[in-house]
């Protein structure tokens, strides 16, 4: 089985000239979903790892499992206006617009360490929103996982010194 070929391309979406890569095929697709877990629970197991973090909202549906399969507690970050309590926030911006991020304020610590997880990683924009916000709790972050890299889009620069792994490349 190719979990590639559960992601499907959907082109001008959610713009033109955008070509969406989504994954909801792969995620209803029982040994799919399986195989695409077990690649970043292979890849993370045996590491000394406190904390998954997912991004909003694609990185939740891959990081709790991530987190489950490593014994690792999972953290959301979260679009504006979800978080209940006391948040940090930190805008960024999209290929295709600008966005902000936020996460609990007592959420992480000092030297906690933590697997930052999405879905794709385009611009590197979100993840490197995420990484600044992690880095003002003090969180040491252990690696970048995404499913899927546009690698055109050059993300992993925005994301330099840390590990970046992604298992799916266009």
């Amino acid at each position: 089985m190719s979990i590639e070929s559960l992601i499907r391309a959907i082109p001008d979406f959610p713009l033109p000239g955008i070509l969406f890569r989504d994954i909801t095929p792969l995620l209803k697709d029982a040994r799919g979903f399986r195989a695409a877990i077990d690649l970043f629970v292979d890849r993370y197991k045996g590491r000394d790892i406190g904390h998954v973090v997912g991004i909003e909202a694609r990185g939740y549906m891959l990081g709790a499992p991530l987190a489950y399969g490593i014994g690792a507690g999972f953290i959301p970050v979260r679009k504006p206006g979800k978080l209940p309590y006391s948040k940090l926030s930190e805008s960024y911006a999209l290929e295709y617009g600008t966005n902000s991020l936020e996460i609990h304020a007592d959420a992480l610590g000092d030297g906690d360490r933590v697997i930052v997880i999405d879905d794709l990683l385009a611009t590197g924009g979100t993840a490197a929103a995420t990484r600044r916000l992690l880095e003002r709790l003090g969180a040491t972050i252990e690696s970048f996982a995404f499913l899927i890299e546009l690698e055109a889009l050059k993300g992993r620069d925005a994301l330099p010194d840390v590990e970046v792994v992604s298992f799916i490349k266009y």
